[in-house]
């Protein structure tokens, strides 16, 4: 019986089985890929009872090869895409930073950093590209990768993205477990030829936190990887005039690279012009992080942010590139042509000799010629930081509205807003001079007594004003005073950052971290007033070189230009310096090549090369010892039992007698330094010498600049262990976020850790750069007597005594007397 059961069983649930298939078996031919699917309709299912699948179109579409199809079952209808669909208006985020581009496009990097960071609850970054005619006419679609903190809350953050302040897409920060990519389609008509302005714009707000301390945990990394601008069709790949230069761009790493191939490097009479040619490239381009490599073979592999150059003869040049205009063997020839091998532009420089091939230099070079009398009035940073910044010469006013900076009505805690301010390389007034910030801002009554404004000069605290009131306030052009002692010669950074604490923030309660209710708000009516400081230039100042190009930028006549040997690594070392000078100094800067010192005087005048092959004259008046020609080699990861001098020295100091009373007296020292900005240098009547200097072995290039062997003239010495060494040191020292930091008399870079060290100046000559007025030596009287304490008092008492000598003796004469 109990067989019989369970066989009844199975038949009742095989007949429920087969009257629960409503639809016959389907035997038609297999669908097409990419087919829709549309569900058969019974009896029992109506068209409304039928969802409709949502279809999102991917952010960029890959054919696949084609195969042989295979018999298969209908797959069933799938009603989501394997990729994270966003609701809208965001578009779909796909964890692929580096996806191929479609075939027929032409992708371009914009973002000119090797990193991208967005930090606290708000940030804005903003630099310009350059498109071609041809790329501002294509179809345009923008993408940008990111990764965001973990403690950032999605519901309240979001990245804006603008093109020529134009707004083309936000994304909600959500992408703390790692890299998401976003596309953003560019409307018709936005892109424009030449320059355009991009912009990042970033409102963070923390999870849980309501403290001001959190705001620093927020940050959202934008990958320059995954952030590009695609353009449809391979018309926007042409370049079809040198003004396409300026399109070059950048890489995957913000970098941009010159391949320069030259058959005849090592000839005498190609170091000029073609060091010519490399400046006059560097300041077309104007790109933040440019180095230059030079070769005698074939043409180079192609890629994002390169551009390959061929100079030389036409015979020269045939062998390597046989497609040669018939033009060049005639006359003076620099145009664009096409790498039939890679498809890729290549600017092409020939001529039937050397003669026309300068020639041909020069008619890419000119147009970017600036007479050393001509006055500049901005410094070029819009390739990455918009706008370029103001350089001011005298007493001025500058809205913070010229300087990139947009009313602001914000909700958190703390708000940083900066811009970027320029002073010539003769400013002298860093011991007394005072700037203001004429702050046009408001608060609501929320904010508690204790909250503060601080203003910042190159990311030092110049300046603290504290909110007192409860009440509220509107404040109209309030003067704050700003600290000039911070300010350098060339680019300056000046950010303006509001510490508000509030009662609701005290609490946090729960959803309280992202307030919508505005409570402060930045007018960009502020002002900012620069007086009038002292002019003069300063020798030896590394910083007015690395800001201005001083004083090679403003030299009448060529430069005199030492290379030890000219190899490919020694001229792209070379190359790669004076392109980066020519964009600070606004032109390129003429030089000619010497073989010896002793044909350059007193003239201002750069040396580069190796260590051993540099000559002793020029390492003496930078006071570089001459020992380091022979004991100065780089340190290998292979080398073991070197002893850092510095690193030993600093432990036997502790280990002997005195130790501790010496590390309180230099506590002592600090104390006063960072208090009452009293050094051991303000403490002598006279700055002393110089002392003599040996480069570490774990530094891999050197910088020193010292005066002429009468004292006329500046030098500057760029030397490395190796011809190597000098060029990868010299690529890494350019660098956009390095450069800055050379100052002093001496400065130091190790490949090996990343760091730079300077040597400050103890002892410099002045030299005159403005015509003699009594107001200037006034100006200048007051900053180095502010900075030379002791001969300030000697001279005080001096002048009291003589005050005294005088009053008594006229009393003598005209007073009574017993």
């Amino acid at each position: 019986m109990r067989r019989i059961a369970a066989a009844s069983l199975l038949l009742l649930n095989a007949s429920a089985f087969a009257q629960a298939q409503t639809a016959p078996f389907d035997m038609s031919g297999e669908r097409p890929p990419g087919a829709s699917i549309t569900p058969r309709l019974t009896p029992s299912t109506s068209p409304a009872a039928i969802a409709p699948v949502p279809v999102t179109p991917p952010v960029s579409v890959i054919p696949a090869p084609a195969t042989p199809a295979a018999p298969a079952p209908v797959p069933p209808p799938i009603a989501a895409q394997p990729q994270a669909v966003v609701p809208a208006p965001q578009p779909a985020a796909v964890a692929n930073p580096a996806a191929p581009p479609r075939p027929g496009d032409v992708r371009r990097f914009v973002v000119p950093f090797s990193k991208l960071g967005l930090g606290g609850e708000y940030d804005r970054r903003s630099w310009s590209v350059y498109l071609t005619p041809e790329q501002a006419a294509a179809k345009a679609s923008f993408t940008f990768a990111y990764q965001n903190s973990i403690v950032v809350a999605p519901e309240a953050s979001a990245l804006t993205v603008y093109l020529n302040n134009r707004p083309i897409g936000q994304q909600r920060v959500g992408s703390p477990d790692g890299p998401s990519t976003v596309t953003f389609e560019v409307p018709p008509g936005l892109l424009q030829p030449g320059a355009n302005l991009v912009t990042f714009e970033a409102d963070q707000r923390h999870r849980t936190d309501c403290s001001i301390q959190s705001t620093y945990e927020l940050w959202s990394n934008i990958d320059p990887a995954g952030t590009y601008l695609s353009f449809a069709g391979r018309d926007a790949a042409q370049l079809a005039s040198a003004d396409a230069i300026r399109a070059i761009g950048v890489d995957g790493a913000g970098k941009t690279e010159f391949d320069i191939v030259v058959p005849a490097l090592e000839q005498p009479g190609t170091t000029k012009p073609l060091l010519r040619l490399a400046q006059g490239l560097s300041v077309l381009s104007s790109m933040p992080n440019q180095i230059f490599a030079f070769s005698t073979e074939s043409l180079p592999a192609a890629g994002p942010g390169k551009l390959s150059v061929l100079v030389g003869t036409a015979a020269e040049l045939r062998p390597l590139f046989p497609g040669l205009p018939p033009g060049a063997e005639s006359a003076a020839l620099a145009a664009f042509v096409t790498d039939p091998r890679s498809g890729s532009p290549v600017l092409l420089i020939s001529g039937p000799s050397w003669q026309a091939v300068s020639s041909a230099i020069d008619t890419i070079v000119s147009p970017t010629d600036r007479s050393s009398d001509v006055r500049r009035d901005v410094l070029t940073t819009e390739r990455w930081s918009a706008p370029n910044a103001p350089l001011v010469f005298s007493d001025t006013n500058i809205a913070l509205s010229q300087l990139g900076v947009k009313t602001t009505e914000f909700s958190g805690r703390r708000l940083r807003t900066s811009f970027n301010i320029a002073v010539p390389a003769d400013f002298y007034a860093n011991a007394y001079g005072e700037a203001k910030v004429l702050l046009d801002a408001a608060y609501t009554d929320n904010v508690l007594p204790g909250s503060h404004i601080d203003i910042y000069v190159n990311d030092n605290i110049a300046s603290t004003v504290p909110i007192t009131t409860t009440s509220g306030g509107i404040l109209r052009h309030l003067p704050i005073r700003v600290t000039m002692r911070h300010f350098k010669p060339g680019l300056n950074s000046v950010a303006i950052e509001a510490i508000l604490m509030t009662k609701d923030d005290a609490v946090c309660a729960p959803g309280s971290t992202a307030g919508a209710t505005p409570r402060f708000a930045l007018f960009d009516t502020s002002e900012l007033q620069i007086p009038d400081f002292a002019r003069v230039g300063q020798r030896p100042n590394l910083a007015a070189m690395a800001g201005t190009a001083y004083p090679y930028g403003r030299a009448t006549d060529s430069t005199p230009l030492f290379i030890d040997r000219v190899d490919a690594d020694t001229l792209s070392a070379a190359a790669t310096l004076l392109g980066q000078m020519a964009i600070t100094a606004g032109h390129p800067i003429a030089v000619e090549t010497v073989a010896s010192p002793n044909t350059i005087g007193d003239r201002d005048a750069i040396f580069i090369g190796s260590i051993s092959q540099m000559p002793t004259t020029a390492l003496s008046q930078t006071n570089i010892s001459t020992a380091s020609q022979a004991s100065w080699r780089s340190v290998v990861d292979a080398q073991v039992g070197v002893v850092d001098t510095g690193t030993a020295f600093e432990e036997w100091n502790s280990k002997v007698s005195g130790g501790v009373l010496r590390s309180r007296i230099t506590a002592f020292r600090e104390w006063l330094s960072r208090n009452f900005d009293i050094s051991r240098s303000s403490l002598q009547f006279v700055p002393g010498a110089d002392e003599i200097f040996t480069p570490p072995n774990a530094a891999t290039l050197l910088v020193a600049q010292g005066s002429s062997p009468t004292g006329a003239g500046a030098w500057t010495v760029v030397t490395a262990p190796s011809a190597k060494d000098l060029r990868e040191g010299l690529e890494a020292l350019t660098e956009q976020l390095n450069w800055p930091q050379i100052s002093g008399h001496i400065t130091t870079y190790s490949s090996k850790t990343g760091k730079i060290d300077a040597v400050p100046v103890t002892r410099f000559d002045f030299v005159p750069s403005t015509p003699w007025s009594i107001a200037n030596y006034r100006l200048i009287a007051a900053n180095w007597l502010s900075t030379n304490i002791l001969s300030y008092a000697f001279l005080l008492v001096v002048f009291l005594l003589l005050i005294g000598i005088t009053t008594s003796s006229m009393l003598k004469k005209l007073g009574r007397s017993k």
